[in-house]
C-alpha cells in the first residue's frame, strides 16, 4: 500500500497531501509538595548543605509525599502509626535498616522543621527507629591459619625486612594491638612516648583510645622477635646507631621504613596482605584481623571475658561480647565434627540406614 501510494504521489506531484507530524505529548513532571519545596529552599539556601546532600532529601521527601498520597493522608496529618507502617514495608522489601535510618533522619528533620514553622504540633518520627542492621561477626583466623602465618619465614628474603614484618605480625597476634597502638610504640621509654614494649617484663605499654593506656602481656615468641629486630633495626637509619637521625632529631619509633621514618598505618596493611598471600592463606590478613585472631583465641582458651576486655582495651564489656559468638560457632563446629549425635542419620524406623 506505501509504494502504491508513493508512486501515485510522483505521477501527481500537485496532489502530495500535507502532511501533518505527530506531536508527542509531554508528561508534565509532578510538581513537587509545596511544603517539601518550602524545606528544600530551606535547606539549600538558608543552611547551605551541599548539593548532593539536598537531592538526597529530595529522594527522601518525594517519597515521604509518595507514602502519605497513597495512604490519603496529608504530610501535615501523618502519624507515627503511618511511619511504622512505611518503615515496615521499606525492611520487608529489603531496604538494609542502615538505609531505612537516613531515610528516617531526612523525615525527621523535615518535621523538626514543621515544628519550628508552627505548622505541626508533634514529631511523628521523633520515636520510630529502624530496624537494627546484624552486626557482622569480626573475621579471625583459625588457630591453625594463625599459627601458620605467625611462624611463616622467607629465607631468602631481605633479612632487615623480614625481621622487622615478623616482629609486627607476632605482635599484633601475640598482644591483639590495634595498628595505631602498635605504630605509636617507640623503641625505648620516655616521658613523650606513646608506647614502648619493656622486653625485660614481657609487656607492651600502649595508649589506646580515649588516649587510654594499658598494658599488654608479651607472649616469648613476641620477645625473641622483637629482640631480633632490635638488633638490626638501626641498620636503616640515616645516621649511624647512637647519633641523630635525618633532621637533627632521634628516631624513636620502633618501627620504621627504610628511610628511617615511622612506619604508617597503611604500610603495615600493606606488608601484611602481601606475607599473607605468600604464607599461602585464602585471605588477605589485615591488622585488625590479628587482633580479632587474639581475642577469639584467649576466649577460647580461657573463657575469661573480662580478662580478654581488658587486654583488648574495650570500655564496655559488650564490646567485648561478640567474641562470644566465635567462640560459639568455634564449639558448635567442634561439636558437629566430634558428638556422636551431631548428625542425623536417615533410613528405617530405628534411624538405620
Amino acid at each position: 500500500m506505501e509504494v502504491r501510494e508513493a508512486l501515485a504521489d510522483q505521477a501527481t506531484p500537485q496532489a502530495t497531501p500535507q502532511v501533518t507530524p505527530q506531536v508527542t505529548p509531554q508528561v508534565t513532571p509532578q510538581a513537587p509538595d509545596p511544603l517539601v519545596q518550602r524545606y528544600l529552599d530551606h535547606i539549600r539556601f538558608e543552611k547551605r548543605l551541599a548539593a548532593r546532600t539536598v537531592a538526597l532529601y529530595t529522594l527522601d521527601l518525594e517519597k515521604l509525599a509518595a507514602n502519605a498520597a497513597q495512604a490519603r493522608v496529608a504530610l501535615l496529618g501523618v502519624q507515627p502509626s503511618h511511619i511504622r507502617r512505611w518503615v515496615a514495608q521499606m525492611h520487608s522489601g529489603g531496604r538494609s535498616g542502615r538505609g531505612i535510618a537516613l531515610i528516617l533522619s531526612g523525615w525527621r528533620g523535615f518535621y523538626v522543621w514543621l515544628g519550628r514553622e508552627g505548622l505541626m504540633a508533634c514529631n511523628p518520627v521523633l520515636d520510630v527507629r529502624a530496624p537494627k542492621a546484624a552486626k557482622p561477626l569480626p573475621k579471625a583466623l583459625s588457630v591453625d591459619d594463625a599459627v601458620q602465618f605467625a611462624s611463616f619465614g622467607q629465607p631468602d628474603a631481605d633479612p632487615w625486612l623480614e625481621a622487622r614484618d615478623a616482629a609486627i605480625v607476632e605482635l599484633l597476634y601475640g598482644g591483639g594491638l590495634r595498628v595505631g597502638e602498635l605504630t605509636g610504640l617507640d623503641a625505648q621509654a620516655s616521658d613523650t612516648a606513646r608506647g614502648w614494649v619493656d622486653l625485660q617484663a614481657a609487656e607492651a605499654h600502649v595508649l589506646g583510645k580515649g588516649s587510654k593506656r594499658r598494658i599488654v602481656p608479651v607472649g616469648a615468641k613476641a620477645v625473641l622477635a622483637l629482640r631480633a629486630w632490635l638488633l638490626v633495626r638501626d641498620q636503616a637509619l640515616p645516621a649511624a646507631p647512637g647519633q641523630t637521625a635525618r633532621g637533627g632529631t632521634p628516631q624513636a619509633a620502633l618501627f620504621i621504613g627504610r628511610n628511617g621514618t615511622r612506619l604508617s598505618a597503611q604500610s603495615i596493611w600493606q606488608r601484611l596482605r602481601q606475607r599473607s598471600l605468600q604464607a599461602g592463606l585464602a585471605a588477605p590478613v589485615h591488622p585488625h584481623m590479628l587482633r580479632h585472631s587474639f581475642a577469639s583465641h584467649v576466649l577460647q582458651s580461657s573463657s575469661d571475658l573480662r580478662g580478654v576486655q581488658e587486654l583488648l582495651g574495650h570500655a564496655n564489656i559488650s564490646t567485648t561480647q561478640v567474641y562470644t559468638r566465635l567462640d560459639f560457632q568455634h564449639l558448635a563446629k567442634a561439636y558437629d565434627a566430634a558428638h556422636p549425635r551431631a548428625h542425623l542419620k536417615t533410613g528405617g524406623p530405628t534411624g538405620s540406614k
